[in-house]
């Protein structure tokens, strides 16, 4: 997909404030059985059509909206995915402004996660 230059502008200024984790970290998580939440932040449409095993759905579109009553504790770590990494830092740099302070966007997306054969789900 080839993105817009301003929305390219406004992920690079948010990855300045976030962290970004690998696949490979978070595969590695999942399979030590650590505790944190795995959030997809795409559409629904991508959502149904196919998911990371054990993450759970919520809309970049609601996640300001919906984060406190999905997941009220601000203490609780979250690593956040989309397609390809941008949708997902700019979700973790709003969650960040509201106070959560273990977020991180998982570089690479849902795309670099199946390319990689890792596990998912439909």
């Amino acid at each position: 997909m080839i993105h817009s230059p301003g929305f390219l502008a406004i992920v690079a200024e948010a990855k300045t404030r976030i962290r970004e984790i690998g696949i490979e970290e978070v595969a590695e998580k999942q399979e030590r059985g650590e505790s944190f939440c795995l959030v997809d932040v795409r559409e629904d449409s991508e959502w149904d059509a196919g998911h990371i095993a054990g993450a759970v759905h919520i809309g970049k579109g609601v996640m300001e909206r919906d984060i406190e009553s999905k997941i009220p504790d601000p203490k609780t770590e979250i690593v956040l995915y989309c397609g390809g990494g941008y949708r997902s830092a700019l979700a973790a740099d709003a969650l960040q402004k509201m106070g959560y302070r273990r977020v991180s966007s998982m570089a690479g997306g849902w795309r670099a996660w199946t390319e990689a054969g890792l596990p998912t789900d439909k």
